[in-house]
């Protein structure tokens, strides 16, 4: 049984009259009384093809809850109400030139029970252990999808974050771990989307990303040579803190590339000056598209609509 599209509509922020309204009650009844519906759902999902005519991909990006990274700009918890998150991602879904989804398990198996994941790319988010803020943030374990996890279910592709940080001894078992995934991925011939960071932490303890072209150059350099095949490895990569370094930036790997979205706040301006970046980077041959969550589900002036269809036209 499916729980089916609940007729409906939002009236907030930006998109009123246009954001379905998830009926979370159905959901729970579904999962509570026939919990085989995800399975059920995932394979009749109608699936297309990694890439259309146009070669690029747009991709929203809803795994961070899971790693319990649920702000967004000075809102800390804006991504902590579900039903509101699911409607704001089956609006986004819903918009021209949206590609599809990248998702833990919770969020895809709703999206799967609600209808959303017809036609669309899904993305399965393989490792979140690395929470937000934890002394153990960089020891970033494989607690999402597997890659037989995404195969069972049919999906299309999978994503993993490789943090390295350089006086950080473990750091070496998280590149070993990512290596055995990558391969486990090409065994399947399932693309997998590396998101490489030189990482550090401030003399506070909080872990901090290198956005220098330097760092970015290091870590795709890295993240390019892991596993025994690269045949199914995309880039998932950060516009670098001067955008003007990109070309050179993305010169080091020849593989396709996406780039992140990552948190750009809560003003106007802050929401202007990372779609110019993007423009900029999209322009390069390597750079086939975007993966974008936070700064497209919850912009400053909350109209998700507008914000999806301006990262599409960018395209």
């Amino acid at each position: 049984m499916r729980a089916g599209r609940v007729a409906g509509t939002h009236t907030e922020g930006g998109d009123a009259g246009r954001r379905p309204r998830v009926d979370v009650a159905e959901l729970v009844r579904v999962r509570t009384h026939h919990p085989e519906a995800i399975a059920e759902a995932a394979a009749r999902r109608a699936r297309r093809p990694l890439l259309t005519g146009t070669g690029r991909l747009m991709i929203v990006a809803a795994d961070h809850p899971a790693r319990g990274a649920l702000g967004v700009g000075d809102r800390r918890l804006a991504m902590a109400n579900r039903a509101d998150l699911l409607e704001r991602l089956c609006l986004a879904l819903s918009r021209p030139g949206v590609d599809g989804v990248l998702a833990t398990a919770d969020i895809l198996d709703d999206l799967l029970l609600l209808g959303a994941l017809d036609h669309k790319v899904v993305m399965g988010s393989m490792n979140r252990g690395g929470l937000q803020g934890a002394s153990f943030e960089l020891d970033d374990r494989f607690t999402g999808h597997r890659p037989e996890d995404i195969e069972r279910l049919g999906f299309d592709a999978g994503k993993l974050l490789l943090r390295v940080d350089y006086a950080d001894p473990g750091s070496l078992t998280t590149l070993e771990s990512t290596a055995r995934a990558i391969d486990a991925m090409a065994a399947r011939r399932l693309p997998v989307f590396v998101e490489p960071f030189i990482s550090r932490r401030t003399p506070e303890g909080r872990l901090t990303n290198d956005l220098s072209a330097e760092a970015v150059t290091r870590s795709i350099a890295i993240a390019s040579g892991l596993g025994g095949s690269s045949a199914y490895t995309w880039l998932k990569v950060p516009v670098t803190e001067n955008p003007d370094d990109m070309a050179r930036v993305m010169e080091t790997s020849t593989l396709p590339a996406v780039l992140l979205g990552g948190d750009v706040g809560d003003s106007p301006e802050g929401q202007d000056a990372a779609y110019e970046k993007w423009r900029g980077a999209l322009r390069l041959p390597t750079v086939r598209g975007l993966v974008v969550g936070r700064s497209l589900l919850y912009p400053a002036d909350g109209d998700v609509t507008a914000a999806v269809d301006i990262a599409v036209g960018l395209l």
